[in-house]
């Protein structure tokens, strides 16, 4: 995915370009109507500025639980319900910009 951020105001502007892969790790039936599903998303999003060069990157990896009630049915997946927002579990793997560091300088 390709993304624009343009300031109004001098009409300088960032694209941020973002390539990740999200897969389920495991899948735990909690026993309550519940599951409890591990997740990870790996892949890389770079920033770059006006002259095209890179000014901030964030490749890595990381992990998220979530909870999910699965209306009876732990097998169909079309009528659940996610129970809150995801959890993290382990941090990026790699190397974490400080976006906002590097977008406002280069939007000013």
């Amino acid at each position: 995915m390709t993304e624009v951020y343009r300031n109004p105001a001098n009409d300088r502007s960032i694209t941020v370009v973002t390539k990740v892969t999200e897969k389920d790790l495991r899948v735990t039936d909690n026993g309550d109507g519940t599951l409890t599903v591990l997740f990870f998303a790996t892949g890389n999003l770079v920033m770059y500025g006006e002259d095209g060069k890179a000014i901030g990157r964030n490749p890595g990896q990381v992990r998220f639980e979530l909870l999910v009630d699965h209306g009876g049915t732990p097998t169909d997946p079309s009528h659940d319900v996610e129970l809150g927002d995801p959890v993290l579990v382990k941090g990026s793997t790699g190397r974490s910009d400080d976006f906002c560091e590097a977008a406002v300088p280069a939007l000013s």
